[in-house]
Parts: structure tokens; C-alpha cells; sequence
């Protein structure tokens, strides 16, 4: 909310007598009860990190599980109640912890969000990354920790809050930190997560949650959701075709599709992302002395504490998250259709002609292959193929590729380039680029690791360019993408 106050008017509804109208047992589902030993931990606890290093508790925030950091078992290593942990988010720290399934932890004010690092809180010691609504713009190099840890199997939580919401005045809010985060890195800043956060103060809604009973965060182990609450947020516009898995789950009164989505979640590479667009459903209304908190999580108007604890259930991979908590093992698999040509063209989108069995550029194995060049004047061939990669399985792309040239320069005149694409045609990454320096008798093997796609759509796709002059031949036989 903008300013030092958390709603700019007062709010119509009741406020629920003591800020609890239901207990973090009951939010938590029956398998913890009030006064009950906590479940047996998980084997592997699911582990997440609150970020607190971005202005979190500016101005009349509060957005913290613990005022013990970075780990909250220093304030109370066995709570029962939210308020054994202080913070506007210790009902959410608390609600988890009594499940015995996680580890938690925060990033506290003045750290840097680091991936790769021998830090206790870098992001490759976590499950999940929980930014609730971010006040800073974040560095270079946090933007490149965050994305590379999504694109590794990492989740993101991304909690934003109106336009205009800058608590630390410092000229970014959390509209702006999030879209800088997705539009302003050295990963793919070509929208990666398929949505950006809309410049939009919405007062008051309670917007629902769409109908379907198979989604693991609407449907997760700690209750099912109906709805939320906006008080003074903002929305997300979804892009379905740089990202097919952006998908709206609450929605804003009268929107739907991909215009006014509350909340929404997506893939990027091996891991996933969570957007929710108004910190007021997160506040369970107790936090730090001075500042003036409501209870939003449990507000009856939304299912806020479900939203919020099944969500991050699935971003974790925790067990009861649906399809993302309790993943289907990785089916091996080779996704290319006709990979060694033996069919022609089939399940190729090709120059014409490229696709042969002619002589002067033997196959490797068959009678087919693609033959890219071999012109000797100014001209272009394609091939690409599309596929889409399963989340959270490791793939690679391999094939053999036999260089010819009539070039005697060592300057690339002619090359071939092999490239990842998204479904509106950008390119996502060059794997690989060959000239006419590179030619060599016979065919080589080339393998590319395409885990980084995971949970996508892409199309892989080889486009060899020739010069005016001397002909220059890129075969290519026996491809393969590989899963498992």
C-alpha cells in the first residue's frame, strides 16, 4: 500500500476479534491440530527462503515469517501460534513449519540474493524463493541469481503490491522491481515467465479462482481455493505465446483470460513461478510494534492462507502439491519425429528440397539426410523441428554434422547456426554456430544439454547461410532429442 498507511480509507469489513478468525491449525489442514506434536518431518525437508534484504519492512510493511534471521527457530524452535514468530508473515512461517516438511529461512536486511555461492542463504540451498513485494530494484548480478536458480529447477514466489507503492521512496515499487527483474537480465529477458505486472492501484475486489479441480495450487493438500482479496493491487497481463505455460488462476472481477489474472503461475526452464498481485492477502494482521497491519490471510472474502501455503507447496515440490508436489517420474524419451529423415520431410519444416537422397552428399546412416548449402551463391536453408520438453526432465539435443567447402580462406564466409526458439519466433539461445573453417571429412557428433528448456515449448532450428561465392555444404543426419 502506498505511503505509511496500509489502506488509503478504512476498510468496510469486520475486523475479526484477536486477528485470527481461523487458527494457522486449521489453515494447515486436519493433519495439524491445534496442541498436536508436529507431523514427521519429510526425509528431505522442502526448503524456502523469505527474502527480506529489499525493503520488506519499509514504511508500514511488515513482510517478515520472524524477527529472528535468518533462521526463525531462534525466536521460537517449536511454534504453535502465529504470534509465537513476529511478523505480518508469520502466520504463513508458522502454518508451514508445524507441518514438519519444511526449513526455513530469511535473507535478511543488507544481504545479496547470490546463487552459486558458499553463503548459508544462497538460493542453491533452497527448494523455493519467496519475494514479498520487493521495495529495491534488485542488482545485475541478484537479477542473473535469480533467473539462473528458476531456470535450474528453483521456485519463485513473486508477491507485488499497487503502482505507486514505493514504501522506501526510493523510486521503485514492486511493479517495477518485478518487471525489471523479467525484462532487465543477463538470462532471457525476452519475457521468460509469459506476463508482466500492470501499472494498476486497484482499491477493492475479491476476485475469483477459475474452475479446475486438477490444479495442484488450487486444489493442494492445504485446502482448496475459491478466491482472494485485492485491497489497493494490481493484476498480471499473461503473454501465452512467449511462455505457453503463463496461466491465470484468480482472476479480477470481470476479466478473464489473459487480461486482469491476480494470480498466475508458469515455468521457466526446469523451474517454476507463482505471481500474486497484492501483499494485503499474505498480512495475518500481528507483526512488529508501530506498525498498523490487517488480517488479510484470514479475511473470509478469499482463501488466502490456502493460496498462499498450497502454492508454495508446489513451487517446493513438497508432497501433496499436485502434479508439481508429487512430480511423475520422467518418462526417457526421444521427441523428435522422423529424426533421421528416413520419412522425408515428415515432421519437419524445411527449405525445399534440403530433405534428400542424392549422392552427392551421402547420408550417415539410411538414405536420407538434410543438406543444408552446397549452393555457392547468396542464399539461406532452414530446418527446425518443434517439440515440447517435459518439466523436470534433463534433455539433450544431438545429431551428426558433416562440413564440405570449396572456401581455401580462414575466413567464415558461409555458417550454420543451431538455435532454440520460443512459439513467437525469438530466438532463446545460439547452441551452436559452424562455418566453412570448420569443414573436415566424414561426420561428427554434436550434443547439446537443453535442460534449461524444460517445462517449455521450443523449436529447435538450423539455418545455414552461404556467401556469394564458393559453395559451402552443412550435413546434418541422425538427430535426436533426447529426455529422461
Amino acid at each position: 500500500m502506498l505511503g505509511t498507511s496500509r489502506f488509503p480509507r478504512p476498510r468496510s469489513r469486520r475486523r475479526i476479534a484477536g486477528g485470527l478468525a481461523l487458527s494457522a491449525s486449521l489453515i494447515a489442514g486436519t493433519a495439524v491440530q491445534a496442541g498436536a506434536a508436529p507431523a514427521v518431518a519429510a526425509a528431505t525437508p522442502h526448503r524456502v527462503l523469505f527474502d527480506n534484504s529489499k525493503a520488506e519492512t519499509a514504511g508500514n510493511a511488515d513482510w517478515i515469517i520472524s524477527t529472528s534471521q535468518p533462521d526463525p527457530l531462534g525466536q521460537n524452535p517449536s511454534p504453535s501460534a502465529e504470534k509465537d514468530w513476529t511478523g505480518a508473515l508469520s502466520s504463513w512461517g508458522v502454518a508451514l513449519q508445524k507441518t514438519g516438511d519444511y526449513a526455513l529461512k530469511t535473507l535478511p536486511s543488507g544481504g545479496a540474493i547470490t546463487y552459486g555461492t558458499s553463503s548459508a542463504t544462497d538460493l542453491k540451498n533452497f527448494d523455493t524463493f519467496v519475494m514479498p513485494e520487493p521495495n529495491v530494484l534488485l542488482s545485475a548480478a541478484e537479477k542473473t541469481a535469480v533467473m539462473q536458480f528458476v531456470q535450474n529447477g528453483g521456485g519463485l514466489f513473486l508477491i507485488s503490491d499497487h503502482t505507486g507503492s514505493d514504501r522506501n521512496n526510493d523510486g521503485a515499487d514492486a511493479v517495477k522491481v518485478i518487471n525489471d527483474l523479467m525484462s532487465n537480465n543477463s538470462v532471457d529477458s525476452t519475457d521468460p515467465f509469459g506476463f508482466s505486472v500492470d501499472a494498476l492501484n486497484i482499491a477493492t475486489d475479491n476476485p475469483r479462482a477459475i474452475s479446475d479441480s486438477a490444479d495442484p495450487v488450487l486444489n493442494g493438500s492445504f485446502g482448496k481455493v475459491t478466491g482472494s482479496i485485492i485491497r489497493n493491487g494490481t493484476t498480471v497481463t499473461l503473454k501465452p505465446s512467449d511462455n505457453p505455460a503463463a496461466k491465470g488462476l484468480v482472476y479480477r472481477t470481470g476479466s478473464s483470460g489473459n487480461t486482469g489474472a491476480f494470480f498466475a503461475t508458469s515455468t521457466f526452464g526446469s523451474g517454476r513461478v507463482a505471481f500474486w498481485g497484492d501483499s494485503s492477502p499474505i498480512d495475518d494482521g500481528t507483526g512488529q510494534s508501530g506498525n498498523t497491519l490487517y488480517d488479510g490471510w484470514n479475511d473470509p472474502a478469499g482463501t488466502d492462507a490456502a493460496l498462499a501455503l498450497n502454492a508454495t507447496a508446489w513451487l517446493s515440490g513438497a508432497a501433496g502439491g499436485g502434479d508439481g508436489g508429487n512430480p511423475t517420474p520422467c518418462t526417457a524419451a526421444q521427441l523428435f519425429a522422423n529424426p533421421g529423415f528416413e520419412s522425408g520431410s515428415s515432421g519437419w519444416t524445411a527449405t525445399s528440397g534440403i530433405i534428400n537422397n542424392t549422392s552427392g552428399e551421402p547420408a550417415r546412416t539410411g538414405a536420407y539426410k538434410a543438406w543444408l548449402g552446397g549452393k555457392g551463391s547468396a542464399h539461406t536453408d532452414t530446418l527446425a523441428q518443434t517439440v515440447t520438453i517435459p518439466a523436470g526432465c534433463s534433455a539433450s539435443l544431438a545429431f551428426q554434422l558433416h562440413i564440405d567447402t570449396a572456401e581455401t580462406s580462414s575466413t567464415a564466409y558461409d555458417t550454420l547456426k543451431v538455435q532454440v526458439l520460443n512459439g513467437s519466433g525469438t530466438v532463446l539461445g545460439t547452441l551452436a554456430t559452424y562455418s566453412n573453417v570448420d569443414a573436415a571429412s566424414g561426420y561428427a557428433p554434436r550434443t547439446f544439454d537443453l535442460g534449461a528448456y524444460a517445462g517449455q515449448t521450443v523449436t529447435l532450428k538450423f539455418t545455414a547461410t552461404e556467401g556469394s561465392k564458393l559453395q559451402t555444404s552443412f550435413v546434418v543426419d541422425d538427430t535426436a532429442l533426447t529426455v529422461g
